[in-house]
């Protein structure tokens, strides 16, 4: 069985081909670091040199994705346009968040307190969760636009009708428009909740450059670089955030953070962590499916076998090693909840109550009639259905019982045949 490629929508065949030339003209520009510097600082009224760039940490793995980008992405033309709009993204964003802590120190000093991380392998139930947990009015979830656009920091009287909604819809709906099979699978939006990585992104070490692209060189060095820079950049991204709108806690969501338990809760010390869990012999092949259909948004070369040879080596070994930091205990109790999909699946609301048990958060009314009532909006939203199949990307299913026995084991998670 191959995977099946999503075929082409007429317009789209018509960008690929060249014949739209300003988008034609723009994709033909080289992913050269110093030009998109160049263009960011511009954009905001400096030259390259005079531009606030703080740490140089960000240049090598930039350097690194880029040239990977020119060599093995073999991106079309609609994807490197939309690739080279979000390159920009990212360096005007890195730029405007240097020069917000610069005039404003007290930035720095911002308190993230005792945040709430939902962490779990993709296609676990960590999304529901994050949107449950998110109910409570205690709790802060950061938007999409929020995770896209963070400076200035949202105050309570434009939070609504913010201009840079619309800005970050348009980025986050645009692959879906180029593949239905993306929206079938997990929507994207401006008000919707974001996961963690676009903030990491801003730092250039972050799986969303991994998901969309075949840059092999550069996933070798992420794996083994030091991620802490990501992290205080994430925190850094929660700081201004929360500048003009304090007093909530946050909870977030990201499968990035089971490779990185270590050095988050180095960054985040008084971090709780709700660890989501379900068969990842069926995560394997959906999470596969999913980052098989991004990257046909962006080239017409995707090789599914790598894509699940990668997606089977990173989580048995995650979820592996999640078995010894939990029996090291840097998981100790009451910092930590486990919720299993098909509990979160049979009675929403329930499961996530005894998440805030496991945490030892109280749910006060208001709290539990909020819960109550995201559980039942979100049991009448139903998803089309999201087709793949474990031999579509060449797993060997027997290889990976194998791995995951001690996972399943000590979390109770049943493996399918």
């Amino acid at each position: 069985m191959t995977w099946p490629a999503e075929p082409r929508p007429e317009w789209l065949r018509t960008v690929n081909a060249g014949d739209v030339l300003p988008l034609r003209l723009e994709a033909d520009r080289p992913f050269e670091r110093e030009v998109l510097m160049g263009e960011a600082a511009t954009a905001l009224g400096w030259s390259l040199e005079e531009a606030p760039w703080g740490a140089d940490d960000f240049v090598e793995p930039l350097d690194l994705w880029l040239a990977e980008l020119e060599a093995t992405a073999r991106l079309t033309v609609f994807g490197r346009w939309f690739t080279r709009r979000f390159v920009l993204r990212l360096l005007q964003g890195r730029l405007l968040l240097d020069r917000y802590a610069h005039d404003d120190p007290g930035v720095a000093d911002e308190p993230v307190v005792e945040p709430v991380f939902v962490v779990g392998a993709p296609r676990t139930g960590t999304t529901l969760t994050h949107r449950l947990l998110a109910a409570d009015p205690r709790l802060r979830a950061p938007q999409g636009w929020e995770l896209l656009h963070p400076v200035p920091p949202p105050t309570d009287a434009t939070f609504e009708a913010d201009p840079r909604i619309g800005m970050a819809d348009r980025e986050l709906s645009l692959p879906q428009l180029v593949s239905q099979s993306l929206l079938d699978i997990h929507a994207y939006g401006g008000r919707m909740l974001k996961e963690c990585l676009s903030a990491m992104s801003f730092a250039f070490r972050s799986e969303e450059l991994i998901s969309r692209y075949h840059v092999p060189a550069y996933v070798e060095w992420l794996q083994g670089c030091d991620m802490a820079s990501a992290y205080r950049m994430h925190r850094r991204v929660l700081q201004v955030l929360q500048r003009r709108m304090p007093g909530t806690r946050w909870v977030l969501k990201s499968p990035v953070h089971l490779h990185n338990l270590p050095t988050l809760l180095t960054v985040y010390p008084d971090a709780r962590l709700v660890f989501t869990h379900r068969d990842p012999l069926t995560v394997l092949a959906s999470v596969s499916s999913l980052v098989a259909n991004l990257r046909h948004a962006f080239s017409d070369h995707v090789d599914p076998v790598a894509i699940g040879r990668y997606h089977a080596d990173l989580y048995c070994d995650s979820l592996d090693r999640l078995v010894d930091l939990a029996d090291s205990g840097l998981l100790p109790a009451g910092r930590t909840a486990h919720v299993a999909y098909d509990a979160l699946a049979a009675d929403p609301a329930a499961a996530i109550a005894g998440a805030h048990g496991q945490l030892q958060l109280t749910l006060d009314p208001a709290a539990a009639d909020a819960l109550a009532a995201a559980a039942s909006a979100a049991g009448r939203d139903h998803a089309a259905a999201h087709d793949y199949r474990f031999d579509d990307f060449g797993l060997d299913r027997g290889e990976c019982r194998a791995r995951l026995a001690r996972y399943a084991d000590r979390f109770d998670v049943e493996l399918a045949p």
